[in-house]
């Protein structure tokens, strides 16, 4: 047992509540002491009341399901005494004890309705109220939905009848086919398909709106159909519904017959917005997902562009259905503004304005206190501050009735919070506050005791106070206050105890008194050993690449050793035993695996309980190994005409034995800088005989071999296939280049001219993928090898890239030069390195051709592309058609991809040369006269002006006539 005299003790009393008052208690608890600190416990009376505090609780609402089985109503809590329920339905007191259809728990308040035909007689909204005689504690509100035919079954079963007329309409005319669903609770889903369930095809023309309905931008002949049908899937009771007239069993559906009234010309139009048809206001909560749907009608088919105004669109939009649906998943404060949906085509545009309003249900902004205590007299608040948009409403109930169903001279209501003046043992109440908005509820219980016992509280807890003492002795000593130069009563009624002796041990008993009378409370005071190290880790030095172990052996009081933990530090920080780290630690061992320069410092052992904690520390430092050093003072000796003696001294082996001694020459008339190996000897020899040709001019080297590998990887190669990763691959080593065991290889990387440490990473295989790495961006690799003994030279350093993502900017000042009716010449300006993000591959040209200009129909076009490969800015596009308008746009590409392309621009190419005619015919041959009978040429590349006839008496062509429109004519 080990004392320290100069220790300090302070004994902190802890009572639990006791709401009985003008009567004394004795409690023991327990005070356990180091050399410095103490602890005490409180045993728990026989008899604490507690006011009542829910547990578990039903929360939110439900649907009562035909493929659901009970429904469970949970209810309970605890108290002292232990808690009563009861329930209230749409605010009614409601007992489930007397309806024998439902199933209860004696235990607490839950009961369970079971799924059967009369359910829906419990429908409606269902609180829990828990009352003991302090108070009463009330559950949220939870709300039962039981679907009727008025709501649910009979809308699933049957479309709203009606009689469906054929809709008839004009070719080019827009028209809309309306569903009207049933509106049922469970959320639905549409189709449009044919009587033989071909689903109707949609594109910008033709699409389904959110409600259901079938909208046409304009129509085509072939639109007309008798058989369009609307069917309603509601997955979650597995049911499809549909609309009269078709009898079918599950698949009834309605018809439409569309019959177009073909116009002699069809009419284009500018667009106008079907779908919203008036300005939109759009709420939606924090979270949810917006969906904006905006839908054209016009001619030809209008395109649909989104803008959020004064802003960009959000990362996360997604453009749905042709363009006509913005959706924007998890909505935050910031997508919050106005959107504007473009509809456009070549005869004007459409806009329509929705207004996003983000809002949010209440919660807290301060977590509300769940319980207080306090004395007499004393002033209570309870602050109940809650955030939400709109702003919540707060509600404040006292045992689950309105507060001002109370109506007292002490209470104060403020804005978030409410005192209670000078409170009184009849204050002691649960406490609830609802704060709401149209978005839900939040409720807290907040139990408040008022206690009457004879002494100020110095603070509050749950269930467990620290007691002012005013007075207290130790049981041992006769009636009287504890005095002496060790003793020393604290402003807070606590007791210190200066030179703590094995002599404090025993009972202390603490009177406290006021007006109400007096208590008491008796701790015992127990002395344990101390936490220490009895072993501290030693200072070491260890070799780069082996394992080093720290050792740290401790001692601590038996009573404690369940909780001891001993941790280790270096420099100061934490270390967690982790493989990718290095560190393994068990019961006071400290194993650093593959020991690098990194792991030099300070090492410290941590060793602690819930009273004190030790601390020692050592130094670990590195001992170097490495490759040899070259051998020196080479000589010849013993020269004869077939043999020599070669000699050397070895320079240094770096902390690694030398194993060997490899002996190389090279012939260097015949075959100069190439190095061949004549012999090898043992590391412990420094002298060879060597045999030699006749004929050669000689030149000897000696390499020096320890067990440390002699060179590292080559061929390092350092891609990136994937955006946000680095793929590092290089040329491993060959078995006899090892030089021992367990060879690995280590792999550092740093970002180039921004990190000043390496990241490392130990691999036994020749690739390893480094991934969340920015985007292109230039890193320092190096590899290394190493063995059981040892690591190789410090490699050399390469650099590469991590992996390419798509190009971010579009080419700009796009311009062509229409240089004749075939060829172009296009330029462009360079985009900037910085949205490149890739190794530059070159530029795309993609044209397309959108009209002839012999009709003003528009014609459509396969896109044709020109790939131009490096830094580029110029280029010609052969293979144009005469008399066109085309369109062009420019894209620049990287290894990952194409990036985006710039804005198109349009352009018209002149009239060229018509092709021949096809045939050219004679018929109706006479006397004096022949008809000639051509066909017009399949590309007339312009306007057809006329056609030049000719006929060759001997070798002469002369004219004979210019045509101008007919395809035959009379020679005579």
């Amino acid at each position: 047992m080990q004392l320290q005299l100069e220790a300090m003790i302070i004994i902190q009393q802890y009572y639990m509540v006791i709401s009985s008052k003008h009567f004394q208690k004795q409690a023991s608890s327990l005070a356990q002491m180091t050399i410095s600190t103490a602890l005490l416990s409180c045993d728990m009376f026989p008899v604490v009341e507690q006011l009542p505090t829910i547990t578990a609780q039903t929360l939110g609402s439900f649907i009562a399901l035909p493929f659901d089985e009970n429904f469970l109503f949970k209810c309970e809590a605890k108290g002292n005494p232990r808690p009563t329920y009861r329930w209230t339905k749409d605010g009614m007191d409601f007992d489930p004890h007397k309806d024998p259809r439902l199933i209860k728990e004696e235990s607490s308040g839950t009961f369970v309705i079971p799924n059967t035909k009369g359910k829906v007689k419990y429908q409606g909204k269902y609180r829990c109220y828990a009352s003991n005689k302090l108070g009463t504690a009330i559950s949220e509100e939870s709300e039962f939905i039981v679907p009727g035919k008025s709501q649910f079954i009979y809308p699933l079963l049957h479309f709203p009848k009606e009689k469906t007329e054929p809709v008839v309409v004009t070719e080019g005319d827009s028209v809309v086919l309306e569903c009207d669903p049933p509106q049922g609770t469970p959320p639905w889903q549409m189709y449009w398909m044919t009587n033989d369930l071909q689903h109707i095809e949609q594109n910008e023309r033709v699409s389904m709106g959110l409600n259901g309905n079938l909208y046409f931008s304009n129509t085509l002949l072939s639109d007309s159909h008798d058989d369009y049908c609307c069917f309603a899937s509601f997955s979650r009771i597995r049911t499809i519904v549909q609309k009269p007239p078709m009898n079918l069993i599950n698949m009834i559906a309605f018809k439409t017959l569309v019959f177009l009234f073909i116009p002699p010309s069809v009419q284009k139009r500018k667009p106008n917005i079907l779908m919203p048809s008036s300005h939109s206001t759009t709420y939606l909560k924090k979270g949810e997902e917006l969906e904006l749907e905006c839908i054209a009608e016009g001619l030809p088919t209008p395109a649909v562009e989104w803008i959020k105004m004064l802003d960009s669109l959000p990362k996360r939009t997604q453009i749905k259905n042709y363009g006509k649906l913005l959706t924007i998943p998890n909505l935050t404060d910031q997508d919050e503004g106005k959107y504007m949906c473009k509809a456009k085509n070549d005869l004007g545009e459409a806009v329509h304005h929705f207004h996003v309003i983000v809002e949010e249900p209440p919660s807290w902004q301060e977590e509300p206190v769940k319980s207080q205590l306090a004395e007499i007299g004393s002033d209570i608040h309870i602050k109940c501050s809650a955030k939400g948009k709109p702003q919540p409403t707060i509600t404040w109930k006292r045992n689950g009735q309105p507060l001002d169903d109370f109506p007292s001279t002490n209470y104060k209501m403020l804005d978030d919070r409410i005192i209670i003046l000078r409170a009184e043992q009849k204050d002691t109440a649960v406490y609830q506050c609802e704060a709401s908005n149209k978005h839900g509820t939040l409720l807290v219980n907040t139990n408040v005791l008022v206690m009457s016992e004879p002494f100020p509280w110095a603070s509050i807890s749950e269930e467990l106070l620290r007691v002012q003492c005013l007075f207290c002795r130790r049981r041992e000593d006769p009636e009287g206050s504890l005095d002496g130069e060790r003793y020393s009563l604290l402003k807070n009624g606590s007791l210190q105890i200066h030179k703590v002796e094995m002599e404090d041990m025993g009972q202390y008993k603490c009177l406290a008194n006021n007006s109400e009378g007096t208590m008491s409370l008796t701790t015992e005071l127990f002395i344990k050993d101390s936490t220490r190290i009895v072993k501290p880790p030693q200072d070491m030095k260890v070799k780069r690449g082996s394992i080093a172990e720290l050792e740290c052996q401790v001692e601590c009081d038996p009573t404690l050793r369940k909780e001891l933990e001993i941790l280790w530090m270096k420099d100061g920080m934490n270390i967690l035993s982790n493989f990718s780290e290095g560190y393994f630690t068990d019961d006071g061992i400290l194993q650093i695996v593959n020991v690098s320069h990194s792991d030099q410092g300070n090492y410290t052992c941590v060793v602690r309980t819930s009273l004190d904690q030790d601390t020692a520390s050592c130094l670990c430092s590195k001992c170097d190994t490495d490759v040899p050093d070259p051998p020196v003072q080479l000589k010849l000796t013993d020269l004869k005409d077939r043999s020599v003696r070669l000699q050397w001294v070895a320079a240094s082996d770096h902390n690694s034995p030398i194993t060997e001694f490899i002996i190389q020459y090279e012939e260097n008339h015949w075959e100069p800088e190439k190095w061949k190996e004549i012999l090898r000897v043992a590391g412990s020899q420094f002298s060879a005989p060597l045999t030699l040709y006749g004929h050669i001019n000689y030149q000897f080297r000696v390499i020096a071999v320890n067990a440390i590998p002699d060179r590292n990887p080559e061929n390092i190669k350092i891609e990136g296939h994937l955006p946000h990763q680095m793929d590092i691959s290089w040329e491993p080593l060959l078995p006899v280049e090892h030089n021992g065991p367990s060879l690995e290889y280590k792999l550092s990387y740093r970002l180039l001219g921004v990190e000043d440490s390496w990241k490392e990473q130990m691999v036994k295989r020749h690739s390893f993928v480094v991934r969340d790495t920015p985007t292109f961006v230039p890193y320092e690799v190096k590899i290394q090898a190493f063995n059981r003994h040892g690591w190789a030279p410090e490699p050399r350093v390469v650099t590469g890239y991590s992996g390419e993502d798509l190009p971010l900017a579009a080419p700009e000042d796009v311009s062509v030069e229409v240089l004749n009716c075939t060829m172009l010449r296009v330029s462009w300006s360079p985009v900037p390195q910085s949205t490149l993000r890739g190794h530059l591959g070159g530029y795309t040209v993609h044209w397309w051709q959108t009209q002839s200009l012999l009709t003003s129909k528009r014609i459509p076009s396969e896109r044709q592309s020109l790939t131009i490969s490096g830094n580029r800015s110029h280029t010609m596009v052969p293979g144009l058609k005469p008399f066109s308008e085309y369109s062009l746009t420019v894209n620049i590409f990287n290894q990952r991809g194409n990036g985006p392309s710039s804005s198109p621009i349009s352009f018209t190419t002149p009239q060229g040369v018509p092709e021949q005619p096809p045939i050219l015919r004679a018929t109706n041959f006479q006397k004096d006269s022949i008809t000639l009978v051509w066909a017009p040429p399949h590309e007339t590349n312009g306007f057809l002006m006329g056609y030049l006839l000719q006929y060759q008496t001997g070798m002469t062509f002369t004219d004979l006539s210019h045509v101008t429109s007919s395809i035959s004519v009379n020679f005579i």
